[in-house]
C-alpha cells in the first residue's frame, strides 16, 4: 500500500479536537496506561536479563533462532499478523580474496490495522556484536544499580521498551485509529544487507518510523547521522624468492601500504567524513615477496556531498594502484547506510516527542551522532524516522556495555504517550 501524503505540521499538544460534526471531544486521560509501565519496571528487567543471556551474535544462527522464539513468545501479546521471514545470504569476502556466501537469521514482521489512516513503523534489531566464545553472557548489576552485559542496551533494552510500549497502547480507547508495524532483525550489527529490502519496503507504506536504538546516557535523542560504508581492497601480485630475484615479484603488501596512506590523506583533519583501516592481513614467508594483502575499511560520511567526495577519491587511487605493474586490485563494498541529515520533518517529529518528554518530566533533546542504524535507511527512503527510542546506557559494543534500569519504563512511557497522543489526535500529522 504506498504512503499517502501526510507532511508533519508543527502543531503541538491539544486537549479538544473537532470532530467532522463540529462537535469539541475531550481528549482521553493516558494516566492508566502510563501508570501501568511504572508497575512494569520489575517484569522489564527480568524480560531484559532473559534475553541478553541468550547469546545472540549477527552469525550465530542458533542462538538467533533462539532469540527469534522468545522474541515470537513475547510479542504474541499485541495480536497483529506475525510473518517469519528469511533473509538472503551475505556475500562477504574471505581468505585468499575469494567472495563467499554468509547466512543471516529471520526476520520478524508484525503488522495490526494495515488499513489505518495512519500507520506507524517500529523497529529494533535482535542481533549482538559478540561471539559466544568472546566473553561471558551473563548479565550483573553494579552498586549504583546498572545492570552489565552483551547488548543489554544495544538493543535488546530497545526491544523490551517497544514491546512494552505497545501493550500499554493497545489497552488504550483510541488504539484502533492507528495501525503499527514492526520489524525485528537479526542483521543490523552488519549493516543489514538481508533485511535493508524490508526496510524500504516498509518505509514506503508508513507514515512515521520509530527504532530503538540506545539513547546517549544522559537521555539526549540522535538527531542527524553519518552514514557508512564498509569495503574490502584485494591486491594481487606475484610470487619470487625475495633473495634470489625479488624484482621478478610484486609484492601486494606494498601496493597496499601505497593505498592506505593514500586512503588516509583525504581528507585532512575533516570530521564531516572519518576513514578506519580496521583489519589489514597477507604475506606468508619473509622469503618470498608476497603475491596477495587484503584491507578492510570503514568510511563515515555526514552528508551525501562528501559521500560522493571520498568515493571520486577512492575512485582515483584505485585507477593509480592498477597502474602499477603486475599489480591488480579488485574493491567490494558500499554505503550501505547511507547519511541522515537533519531535515524538517524529523525535527517536526522530534519536537513532538520532547513535547510528549515535557509531560512525562522528562527533558529532551538531540544531538548529531557519527553511528548508523538502520534509522539510517528509513529516512533515506523518505520516512521522517526517530531512532534512538531506546533506553539511557553506555559504553556499547563493549564488554562495560551497561544499562540504566529506570530508563526502561521511562522511555516506554514515552513512546505509548507519543502513540496514544497521535491515535487521539493530540499530537498530528
Amino acid at each position: 500500500m504506498p504512503r499517502t501524503s501526510l507532511p508533519i505540521s508543527c502543531i503541538g499538544l491539544v486537549r479538544c479536537v473537532h470532530t467532522s460534526e463540529g462537535l469539541v471531544t475531550k481528549m482521553p486521560d493516558h494516566s492508566p496506561q502510563l501508570a501501568w509501565i511504572d508497575a512494569q519496571r520489575a517484569d522489564m528487567c527480568r524480560l531484559l536479563t532473559m534475553w541478553a543471556e541468550v547469546n545472540s551474535w549477527t552469525h550465530n544462527i542458533e542462538g538467533l533462532n533462539a532469540m527469534l522464539g522468545h522474541l515470537e513468545e513475547s510479542f504474541s501479546v499485541l495480536g497483529g499478523d506475525s510473518t517469519i521471514i528469511e533473509l538472503p545470504s551475505q556475500e562477504i569476502v574471505v581468505e585468499q580474496g575469494r567472495v563467499a556466501q554468509r547466512p543471516l537469521g529471520k526476520a520478524l514482521s508484525i503488522v495490526k490495522r494495515s488499513a489505518a489512516a495512519l500507520r506507524v513503523f517500529l523497529s529494533c534489531h535482535y542481533d549482538t556484536v559478540y561471539p559466544p566464545d568472546k566473553h561471558r553472557q551473563v548479565v550483573m548489576c553494579d552498586s549504583e544499580n546498572r545492570l552489565y552485559g552483551p547488548g543489554v542496551s544495544d538493543a535488546k533494552g530497545g526491544l523490551v521498551i517497544m514491546l512494552k510500549a505497545l501493550e500499554a497502547f493497545e489497552s488504550s480507547s483510541r488504539a484502533d485509529r492507528l495501525g503499527w508495524e514492526i520489524l525485528l532483525n537479526p542483521d543490523e550489527e552488519v549493516g543489514s544487507p538481508g533485511s535493508a529490502p524490508l526496510l524500504l519496503d516498509a518505509a514506503r507504506r508508513n507514515h512515521v518510523g520509530l527504532v530503538f536504538e540506545p539513547a546517549f546516557l544522559d537521555g539526549t535523542l540522535v538527531g542527524a547521522r553519518k552514514g557508512s560504508g564498509n569495503f574490502t581492497a584485494v591486491f594481487k601480485g606475484r610470487a619470487a624468492h625475495a633473495g634470489r630475484e625479488p624484482r621478478a615479484g610484486r609484492n601486494a603488501i606494498n601496493a597496499m601500504a601505497g593505498f592506505i596512506v593514500d586512503l588516509n590523506a583525504f581528507p585532512p583533519d575533516n570530521e564531516d567524513l572519518t576513514i578506519n583501516v580496521g583489519h589489514v592481513e597477507g604475506g606468508g614467508p619473509v622469503n618470498v615477496v608476497p603475491d596477495l594483502a587484503m584491507c578492510r575499511f570503514n568510511v563515515r560520511a555526514a552528508d551525501a556531498e562528501k559521500q560522493e567526495s571520498f568515493e571520486r577519491h577512492l575512485s582515483e587511487i584505485a585507477e593509480r594502484v592498477g597502474k602499477l605493474d603486475g599489480v591488480t586490485l579488485e574493491i567490494t563494498g558500499r554505503f550501505g547506510r547511507p547519511p541522515k541529515p537533519l531535515d524538517q520533518a524529523t525535527v517536526s517529529l522530534l519536537e513532538k516527542i520532547a513535547l510528549c518528554g515535557r509531560e512525562l518530566d522528562l527533558s529532551i533533546n538531540w544531538r548529531p551522532s557519527g553511528g548508523a542504524c538502520d534509522g539510517n535507511n528509513l529516512a533515506a527512503a523518505g520516512l521522517p524516522t526517530v531512532d534512538s527510542l531506546g533506553p539511557r546506557g553506555g559504553d556499547i559494543h563493549s564488554p562495560r556495555e551497561f544499562v540504566i534500569p529506570e530508563s526502561l519504563p521511562e522511555r516506554a512511557k514515552l513512546t505509548a504517550l507519543l502513540l496514544m497522543k497521535l491515535a487521539s489526535g493530540e499530537i498530528r500529522l
